[in-house]
């Protein structure tokens, strides 16, 4: 009989012991004491864990399983996300050929940005400097937008703050760009370019066959993403920044949602106020702790 494997995961029954889904409830029971066996099966049938099974159909739970179950679950309690953004997470990783250990260090590497109180400040990842003698990429000629527009979901939209104001506004109508269009425009080569689109970091706004289009925001992360990789930083030290951005919108989604439940258009102005407005004072607490983190490493 074929072997049932759960996806991103080599072969499990080399590794030893399983455990029975009544095994996997008691052990994490202690640290979710609201898990059930309902809980688990659902999550089985929303394709996020997929144990094997015996030939008489009982779940076989190996050690990569558990691991997998138990992040997930701590993503729903720890930082309130939806499956939808877990599952993405996951499938993602599974289509890399990741390791979990690759998502848990990238959270660990975000959970750093804002220290606890009398917590040492977050240290800056190492990377290495982009070499002296290369020379800096001349400036992309402006790009004339097309005349088709995005697709777009109805809600608040947050302001473009990147410190790119200025060269966004051709593209701040909707315009969309091809991937050799956005390439020209951020300065970045066809292996940057799909580096990008490999971490999740970069991805269309609209697909049809073979053509692919990115919008102004697309062109906001390519940019900025160029110039990471100018001072030697790659796109695995990016990923961080996605992922905050993930948990600060379900934190803004859980303010904003009196509002956004309200059909009418005075709601949905506020909302988009209070929506400027957390992202103005979000911009600022990371600004500081950044600053705060930078100071202390910068002065050992």
């Amino acid at each position: 009989m074929a072997e049932h494997r759960a996806p991103g995961t080599t072969s499990r029954s080399a590794n030893g012991t399983h455990q029975s889904i009544g095994e996997v409830l008691t052990a994490l029971r202690d640290e979710f004491p609201d898990i059930t066996i309902s809980k688990i099966r659902f999550l089985e049938s929303q394709g996020l864990i997929d144990p094997e099974r015996t030939p008489s159909g009982y779940r076989k739970f190996y050690a990569s399983d558990v691991d997998r179950l138990r992040w997930i679950l701590r993503q729903q309690k720890e930082h309130f996300l939806p499956l939808k953004v877990i599952r993405g997470r996951l499938e993602e990783l599974d289509a890399s050929g990741g390791a979990l250990d690759d998502l848990v260090a990238s959270e660990a590497a975000v959970d750093e940005i804002a220290p606890a109180d009398g917590e040492e400040p977050a240290r800056l990842v190492d990377v290495a400097p982009s070499a002296p003698s290369a020379p800096e990429p001349p400036a992309p000629e402006p790009v004339a937008p097309e005349t088709r527009r995005v697709s777009r979901r109805s809600g608040p939209d947050l302001p473009l703050d990147d410190g790119t104001a200025e060269q966004l506004t051709t593209s701040a109508s909707g315009a969309s760009l091809t991937r050799a269009e956005l390439a020209r425009a951020a300065g970045l080569d066809d292996a940057q370019l799909a580096e990008l689109e490999a971490y999740g970091l970069l991805t269309p706004s609209l697909q049809t066959g073979d053509r692919v289009l990115f919008d102004e925001d697309g062109l906001a992360i390519a940019r900025l993403a160029s110039g990471f990789f100018r001072h030697g930083v790659e796109a695995r030290h990016l990923r961080m920044y996605r992922t905050f951005a993930e948990r600060e919108a379900v934190l803004f989604e859980q303010v904003l949602l009196g509002y956004l439940r309200q059909r009418n258009p005075e709601a949905r102005a506020r909302a988009q106020e209070q929506l400027e407005e957390l992202a103005r004072l979000g911009r600022g607490l990371r600004t500081a702790y950044l600053r705060r983190a930078v100071r202390e490493a910068l002065s050992e």
